[in-house]
């Protein structure tokens, strides 16, 4: 190996630090907070409450469906308000769901914690792809103004070449593949594909989009598998490894080149980027085609999921 690809491959490793396989271990934890987080929070409200009230990692560890329910009513944490834009959404990242979430009867408030759970771990990964985003632009300017990039950006572009399949030097193809996916299309497809977060494959592997391999390691048997398929359903350790992992296939898959495209046209045209129009693009995501396209579109407009697409995190760990 030569010398720029032992760094490349080192930066690849240490800078991304994002694993290009599953991982085999079943996970252990409930919750993962941000690393800037203590093993406590404040919990911030307008309305009155004690005020030592705190949410501690061991205390979610071991939360239910009902008591996380609780912690977000604590936090001042619903999905009106952040549609509202009165409140930011909390940086709170479950490693798994509850297990007995499918025992919530009321399908509005399975629903809206299941849309509390996984928006922040969505909005996180869109926050990371569009810092590298940004990175890419102002690199892009600078090698189209005659600036010289040092060794360091240089090697981070080779990196991200590498991760995202284009060739060296292909500013265009990165930009088009380096970009978010809308909350309103994630979501809808997290559901659909989880069953609002009662499948098998969430609660043994996190696999909260499944994504099929091949693979023998990490990865989890459908139970009722077609004979002659071979076919398995990726595990993670988190919901967040998840979601990284669903991020980057739609954005380097060869069968979402038509969504790149059209995100791409959405960008190019100056408009914000359309959920829906983009999830006609998915026909190749399950084997149901057409019907698939049309579960996602239903579900985006009855939950009236668009309106999360301009949702934010919070900017720091003590407030929403």
């Amino acid at each position: 190996m030569t010398l720029v690809g032992a760094l490349v491959a080192i930066l690849v490793a240490a800078s991304l630090s994002r694993p290009l396989v599953g991982v085999t271990s079943p996970p252990r934890a409930t919750l993962r907070m941000a690393e800037s987080m203590s093993l406590s929070m404040p919990v911030p409200s307008a309305r009155a409450r004690p005020a030592d009230r705190r949410v501690s990692i061991d205390e979610l560890s071991r939360a239910s469906a009902g008591k996380l329910s609780d912690v977000f009513a604590d936090m001042d944490y619903d999905l009106e308000s952040v549609a509202a834009g009165d409140v930011r959404v909390p940086r709170l990242f479950l490693a798994s769901l509850p297990a007995d979430i499918a025992n919530i009867r009321e399908s509005k408030v399975r629903k809206a914690l299941f849309f509390q759970a996984v928006l922040p771990l969505v909005l996180q990964v869109n926050e990371d792809i569009l810092e590298a985003r940004w990175r890419l632009w102002r690199l892009d300017y600078r090698q189209r103004t005659g600036a010289r990039l040092d060794a360091l950006d240089r090697l981070w572009l080779a990196a991200m070449a590498e991760r995202y399949g284009v060739e060296r030097g292909d500013m265009r193809g990165l930009l088009r593949r380096v970009d978010i996916i809308p909350p309103s299309l994630a979501l809808a497809q997290a559901a659909a594909e989880s069953g609002w977060g009662t499948s098998r494959f969430v609660h043994e592997g996190n696999a909260i989009f499944g994504q099929w391999t091949f693979a023998v390691d990490g990865a989890l048997t459908p139970l009722r598998r077609d004979a002659g398929k071979t076919h398995r359903v990726r595990a993670f350790a988190s919901l967040l490894d998840s979601v990284r992992a669903y991020a980057r296939n739609l954005n380097t898959h060869r069968a979402y080149r038509e969504l790149r495209q059209a995100r791409a046209a959405m960008r190019d045209a100056g408009k914000p980027l359309d959920g829906r129009r983009l999830s006609g693009e998915l026909t190749r995501y399950s084997e149901r085609g057409g019907a698939y396209v049309s579960t996602i579109r239903t579900i985006i407009a009855v939950n009236n999921l668009r309106r999360f697409d301009g949702a934010r995190l919070s900017t720091s760990d003590s407030s929403i």
